[in-house]
């Protein structure tokens, strides 16, 4: 009988060694949709964190249409999953808020990211850049290139979008004193779709013949709106701009279609993000004031609703587009 018991124990111990170690943390980045170049490259970041913490697993996933109810869905797979934290950018500020809440009920830390939640439905919220830096950066890009000014119009991403709104509301709030001569006309929404988004612009155009300039701030919508103003033969007439990724946006810097976007760097908001989650699951308490290590991009403090602004956006044109479309 001893025998037998020791031979069993052997066994489970000789298990034991053979399979391999788990991460001890899991953490779900939850994107607003999947096949989007911006989250594909904040993945990339996110696992450089894990791989760099060393304990650290991170779950990439997201719905395939970029909708409150399908990030619900989304979101509940993972409490069922018992993860330890998710890291989400929203596609509705306050549609997410049960869910999420739910999560942190079973002890799942909650940071929102790129686009946010309503406080009450996460712990600390990163957001890209400072917001209004964000909009009236926008409006400058084209502004800087209509010195008489006149009329130009937003492709935005989902009315919801927490991050696209705030950023579009700046930018309004800026423009009579900073951009005098600018006149926004309209304000539509593509839903990060390229189909909507390609239909939305040339909506735009249609409905403003002296339009002058587009503006989005959505990746997906900047290059929809670029290559509808390539194939309508506009270059020259209507300048597109707005937050881009260099690899996706290259082309239309080249061809003249747009004469400068902005962006941060997206594989640092993934590496940001992870860094702030895996400070939750380790202990760390969110409050005002508080100072959190983002790793090798710097830190951040937290304000009066436990948001932070990671980085300033850079400019990219014709000087340096190459080089920075072979990183992101």
């Amino acid at each position: 009988m001893k025998l037998w018991k020791l031979l069993a124990a052997t066994a489970t111990a000789a298990v034991l060694l053979a399979t391999p170690a788990m991460a001890q943390t899991r953490i779900a980045l939850v994107v607003k949709s999947l096949g989007n170049g911006f989250f594909d490259a904040a993945n990339k970041g996110a696992q450089e964190a894990a791989a760099e913490l060393g304990d650290v697993e991170v779950i990439y996933t997201g719905p395939t249409a970029a909708t409150a109810e399908a990030q619900i869905e989304v979101v509940n797979s993972l409490i069922a999953q018992q993860v330890d934290a998710i890291a989400i950018s929203a596609n509705d500020p306050d549609a997410l808020v049960p869910v999420l809440q739910r999560a942190m009920e079973r002890g799942i830390k909650v940071i929102s990211w790129d686009s946010g939640v309503a406080p009450e439905g996460r712990q600390i919220h990163l957001n890209p850049s400072d917001v209004n830096l964000i909009g009236e950066t926008i409006l400058k890009l084209a502004a800087d290139y209509l010195p008489e000014g006149g009329d130009v119009a937003i492709l935005s991403a989902a009315s919801t979008a927490t991050n696209q709104n705030a950023w579009i509301e700046a930018a309004k709030a800026v423009q009579p004193e900073k951009f005098p001569n600018i006149n926004i006309v309209a304000t539509v929404y593509g839903d990060d779709d390229s189909v909507k988004s390609t239909e939305e612009a040339r909506g735009l155009i249609a409905a403003y013949p002296d339009l002058k300039a587009i503006i989005a701030p959505t990746t997906v919508g900047v290059v929809a709106a670029a290559q509808v103003v390539t194939d309508q033969d506009l270059i020259g007439k209507i300048n597109v701009t707005g937050l881009a990724l260099p690899s996706e946006f290259k082309q239309f810097i080249d061809n003249g279609a747009s004469q400068a976007v902005a962006l941060w760097n997206p594989i640092d908001l993934g590496y940001s993000a992870v860094m702030l989650a895996d400070q939750l699951v380790d202990g760390k308490e969110a409050a005002p004031g508080a100072t959190f290590s983002i790793g090798k991009v710097g830190e951040v403090t937290l304000d009066d609703t436990n948001s932070a602004a990671m980085a300033a956006p850079f400019q990219f044109d014709a000087s340096n587009i190459e080089e920075f479309s072979k990183i992101y």
